[in-house]
This record gives structure tokens, sequence and C-alpha cells, in this order.
């Protein structure tokens, strides 16, 4: 099944589901939040004739009990490290990366990206699950069981203010502002490249209309969502509602970290590779961050070429 949340004049919105094709929804009469609170008891409406238009969507949960982000993508672990002159600790393989991020507000699909040109803002296209209840402690298998709902993240960047803010030896805050969320986020059952804890499938991602990433999400990931589920909940009971992000998707190429779509690449997810590609290969970036003006879009598509998500569709504005 596939929901979304819309407007409805409260902090939460009102929960709708929605048709394979995106067309068609049915008012729930609940929220998002209380649905996953009472999961197993829910009894939702199957779309109905009533017209659906993602672009009317709030983010699926509009202010969600956690936001975790991990990093399970070692490609682009590897290249945005080499990109700031850090190492790549050999426990990284093991152990996984996560930070955790801003959970509210989470921002529709359509909200701006704000820029200033001195935080060297940057889009970060990502899967992410949403959970039902995970006790502290949970196992893997455990985790698994509690993913209730699939959707896509743009997690905003702001890459020159990384760097000072990991110099601490704290973590970010100011780096990594609200992220931006599909309009639909979909029961794993409903997705027929879900398997094992992944999504298969071309994470599509176009900058100014220009094809900029096509990598896909099933390739490269180190750590499944069970697994990143059971990292954060290690400490801790994860309420309903939280989020988990599989950070950047990236794609190693066969010779190398992998080559630009306009090359014959799969490109990439976020600007930050690029660049790192560009150095590498020419001794300084050429792809500059973010600037107002600039449009965003990120999408996946099922076999037939229909949207299954809606597409984050972001411009970018002066803060």
């Amino acid at each position: 099944m596939k929901m979304a949340t819309v407007d409805n004049g409260t902090p939460d919105g009102t929960l709708v589901t929605v048709s394979d094709d995106l067309a068609h929804c049915a008012r729930a009469g609940l929220s998002l939040q209380h649905l996953l609170d009472g999961w197993e008891d829910a009894d939702l409406p199957e779309p109905s004739a009533a017209p659906f238009d993602p672009t009317d969507a709030l983010a699926p949960l509009p202010r969600a009990p956690q936001f975790l982000d991990g990093s399970a993508y070692l490609n682009h672990v590897e290249l945005v490290r080499r990109a700031r002159g850090a190492e790549m600790p050999e426990r990284l393989w093991s152990d996984p990366l996560m930070y955790q991020g801003c959970s509210a507000p989470c921002l529709a699909a359509q909200a701006p990206i704000v820029c200033d040109p001195g935080w060297g803002t940057d889009f970060e296209a990502e899967i992410a699950v949403i959970t039902g209840p995970v006790p502290r402690g949970a196992s893997p298998k455990q985790a698994a069981a509690a993913i209730r709902l699939v959707c896509l993240i743009n997690d905003i960047s702001l890459r020159l203010l990384i760097p000072d803010e990991l110099s601490k030896g704290f973590g970010f805050v100011q780096s990594k502002p609200p992220s931006a969320f599909s309009p639909v986020a979909a029961t794993p059952e409903a997705l027929p490249g879900w398997s094992e804890g992944r999504l298969s499938g071309i994470l599509r991602v176009d900058l100014n209309d220009e094809p900029f990433g096509r990598a896909d999400a099933g390739v490269g990931m180190a750590f499944d969502f069970a697994q990143l589920i059971a990292h954060a909940a290690r400490t801790r009971d994860l309420p309903a509602g939280t989020i988990i992000g599989s950070g950047t998707v990236s794609n190693a190429g066969k010779d190398g970290p992998g080559r630009p779509v306009a090359q014959g690449g799969v490109g990439y997810s976020c600007i930050a590779e690029q660049r790192m590609i560009e150095t590498i290969e020419s001794g300084a970036p050429k792809t500059p961050f973010l600037r107002p003006g600039d449009r965003v879009r990120i999408w996946m598509e099922d076999a037939d070429g229909r949207s299954i998500f809606g597409a984050i569709e972001q411009t970018v504005v002066p803060a």
C-alpha cells in the first residue's frame, strides 16, 4: 500500500491512501503517526476516485520522533572523506556510520532549498524507512520486522560548514538543516525492488533538468536497513515513526569511483562526489555547489516508467 499526508490545518496533517499510479486517494481519518502507533489494528480505506496530486502532499511524517541517518554506501563515504582530507577507517566496513539529524520539521517535496554562498549547499539523494517501535538491543531480524514504510529523502548538506563542525569532535548541527521527503511512502510489500532490507532500482537525480545521478540503490549498500536499525537501537528504544536514512546512494565504477552521466557513467547522488572526481582528474573541482535558481529533482520509476514515490522537486532560494 502507498500512503501520503495532506494538509488539514494540524501539525501532523491527515493520512491518505494512494493508488499505485499516484492518481487517486482516500482519506483515512487519522495521521500517519497515529497509524504507526496502532499499526496492527489499522483498517485503512482502499484508494477511491478522489484525485491525488503529489505536489499537494506534505512530508509523510511532517514531524518525526527521530531521524537517524546512516551512511551505508561506502563509495560515498570514501569520496567525501577524501574531499576533506579525512582517512577511511577500516572499522567502517563492519560498524555503520550514523548521525542524529533534524526530525522536525520534515519538509515537503516542493519546499525550497535555502542557500547562502558561504554554506556550500548540496543535495543528497537517499532511501529511507519509517519504523514501528523497536526495542533497545533489537536484533537485525527484529529490526527488519519493524520496517513499516519506505520513501525517498533529499538530505541537504552544507558542505562548507561541515569541516569546522566536525573539527570540534562532536557532530553535525548547523551543517545538516531539515531534509525534504518524497510525497508518497510505500509498504515494502508494495515495492517489487524490495529484498532483504534493501531497495533495488535506479534513484534518479536531475540538476537543472539535466541527468546528474542514475545510481542503483540496491548496489553498494554495505549495511541493509535491518542492520542500520539494529545499530540505532543498540542503546535506546526507537519509537514508532523513527526515520532511518540509508545515506547518499553511491555506485563505484568498474575501474574506480564512477563517472558522470554525461560520460556514460551512473553519475552521483550529490554534488560533492562529482567535485571529488573532478579534483582527482584535473586537480580542482569544476561543478559549483547549489546556487539560487537551481532546480533539483529526485525520483524512482517502476518497470512501466511510472513514479513510485512521486518526485522531490525543489528550487534553491537565497537565505
